[in-house]
């Protein structure tokens, strides 16, 4: 699998989670720092998108073949590209954009790149069930529990520092976990 931001907060649980798992990780990244931070964390092939390409990249660690999975929480940067990464029948889980929004989509363009499927999912709708909300926590505490993943909090702002925290979220200053807190 693929993960974008692989040394972010959602990239370094993403990472830790899907090793836990089995799968092979390989995770964009955007320095040689965030590459070290997101190998601790599981990432087997990280790749520094400032310095390569990073389609090349998985399909020359997936001997041409692509990934079976996209989490890309980066958006229109980085979207067409994703899609390029996938094997055929691939999916793309769209969870984010950074970057900003993803222009509209042609969906023949999922037929032309090999039956590719394309998911955007909410947290509002995976948790709308009390009973879903609950399995979900279940299945987090539980990796976290018994030490498979571990959320690292590697920068902390007031609430009133909330600007801040997003100007440096968007010029990429942060790794890890965010957390806000009272004043």
């Amino acid at each position: 699998m693929l993960i974008h931001a692989a040394a972010g907060g959602v990239g370094t649980i993403a990472c830790q989670w899907a090793k836990y798992l089995g799968a092979t990780v390989i995770g964009t990244v955007g320095s040689s720092a965030k590459a070290e931070l997101a190998r601790s964390h599981g990432c087997d092939h990280p790749i520094d998108h400032t310095e390569e390409n990073f389609v090349e990249r998985v399909k020359d660690i997936t001997g041409g073949r692509g990934v079976d999975v996209v989490y890309d929480s980066i958006g229109q940067a980085t979207f067409m590209q994703s899609l390029d990464c996938l094997q055929p029948m691939g999916m793309m889980v769209s969870f984010g954009q950074a970057s900003g929004p993803i222009p509209p989509v042609d969906i023949a363009v999922l037929a032309a790149k090999g039956s590719l499927f394309l998911t955007r999912p909410s947290l509002m709708a995976y948790t709308e069930r009390r009973e879903d909300l609950l399995a979900h926590a279940r299945d987090l505490f539980e990796v976290v529990e018994n030490g498979a993943v571990k959320i690292e909090v590697r920068q902390t702002y007031a609430l009133s520092d909330a600007a801040q925290a997003h100007e440096d979220l968007e010029n990429r200053k942060t790794t890890g976990s965010t957390v806000f807190t009272p004043e």
